[in-house]
């Protein structure tokens, strides 16, 4: 009996250590992953040039993006510098005049309440945080002028001031005598249609365009790059609606893209996310090389004054348990087949099935995986908590092993 048992430890022991070294196991966790890639991006709008003589300095009235409508002044032409800061002092003189003259006006301060602009204040300080977080600047100003014109108004009801009369006074004299020294513009530059304004141009304009997007090579798309022309004739441009395209270079040789799929774009000048389609992609015959063109409906001011641009296609994120590429394996498994509209007929069929061996205790077992992504040396699979038949969490998954076809 004694020498049995010692048998038996001793096949015991043997049989662990031999097994310890002959395995290797890798716990089946969470993890996530994205998948996109980085290109240099083209942007494609519908532009029209706007020119004029050439001759002077050009006053803006319109920033960069701005939507100007037609019969809009864009700009204005003077002989020099000097008379452009000149006009711009008067435009913002008569604009604090316009608002002391409203704080003063009788008729605001009769139906001014203390308990009213105090509510009036605090609502435009809220505004005011939400409008400066959407970056949405016009709006910003006008409710930062409303914001003044509350608590001045209130300044003068709770008698802490008597009042603007002395401002108004001087302000109008330094507007006199601006207005004395002034000149009129030598040229008005008018849109005449309603578009949003750049205020340069790079020579692009006939060349991308909507209607040739099919013509685009890879050639083109890599020399194409960020400047402007030189040609003092030309005041800007005029971009017709919010939508726009944005070709580039991809590497689709797993044929992760397709015409139709939504993704989302990331550039460097701006931390906005931006959704779009995929409206063409297309190869000479080298997948790696794909050129791919997708179509976006979302105006913004920071990608205007760019041609091109570093940008990210994102096309998902996907949460899954990481598998290491080399533990998958192929095993016959009985599943269930279906009838022509998809439901179960109660009828079983062996199937190849993709998946990874698991110790599960002493025993090896084989689990199915439902690949979501596919990353160079994993995949993640897809987490099935109603079905034993695939991996699940924390599942020892069998990498190298003698019980393994290597």
């Amino acid at each position: 009996m004694l020498v049995l048992l010692c048998i038996v430890f001793v096949s015991i022991l043997y049989n662990f250590n031999n097994k310890g070294k002959s395995v290797e196991t890798e716990t089946a966790l969470i993890s996530e992953a994205i998948s996109s890639q980085q290109f240099k991006g083209v942007f494609i709008r519908k532009e029209k040039v706007v020119t004029y003589s050439g001759n002077g300095i050009l006053s803006y009235n319109i920033a960069d993006g701005g939507k100007a409508g037609s019969g809009t002044v864009i700009a204005e032409v003077y002989p020099d510098d000097v008379q452009i800061t000149r006009n711009r002092q008067i435009k913002q003189l008569e604009n604090e005049l316009s608002i002391l003259e409203k704080i003063q006006n009788p008729g605001t301060l009769e139906s001014a309440q203390p308990s009213g602009l105090s509510e009036n204040i605090s609502e435009s300080y809220r505004t005011l945080l939400y409008n400066r977080d959407m970056k949405d600047y016009t709006s910003l100003k006008k409710e930062m002028e409303s914001l003044l014109v509350n608590m001045s108004t209130y300044q003068i009801i709770t008698q802490q001031v008597t009042g603007f009369q002395q401002q108004i006074i001087d302000l109008n004299a330094q507007l006199a005598e601006l207005k004395s020294s002034a000149s009129a513009p030598t040229e008005t530059i008018i849109s005449d249609e309603s578009a949003y304004f750049v205020s340069y141009s790079d020579g692009y304009e006939t060349e991308l365009t909507p209607e040739n997007l099919d013509k685009l090579t890879i050639e083109q798309l890599g020399s194409i790059e960020d400047r402007e022309s030189e040609d003092r004739g030309i005041a800007g441009k005029l971009i017709d609606g919010y939508s726009w395209y944005l070709a580039g270079v991809i590497d689709n040789s797993r044929k992760e893209y397709t015409t139709g799929n939504y993704v989302d774009l990331k550039f460097d000048t701006t931390d906005d996310v931006f959704e779009a389609i995929i409206t063409d992609i297309r190869d000479d015959g080298d997948p790696s090389r794909s050129i791919i063109i997708v179509k976006c409906n979302r105006f913004s001011e920071e990608l205007v004054a760019h041609r091109a641009q570093k940008c990210e296609i994102i096309k998902g994120e996907y949460i899954g348990l990481k598998v290491p590429r080399e533990a998958i394996r192929f095993a016959p498994t009985d599943e269930e087949t279906t009838n022509s509209e998809g439901e179960p007929d109660g009828g079983i069929a062996t199937v190849n099935s993709k998946g990874v061996y698991i110790m599960k205790g002493e025993q090896v077992v084989f689990k199915k995986i439902d690949v979501k992504y596919e990353g160079s040396d994993y995949v993640l699979s897809k987490i099935h908590d109603d079905d034993s038949s695939y991996l699940a969490l924390y599942d020892d998954i069998m990498i190298k092993g003698e019980d393994l076809d290597e």
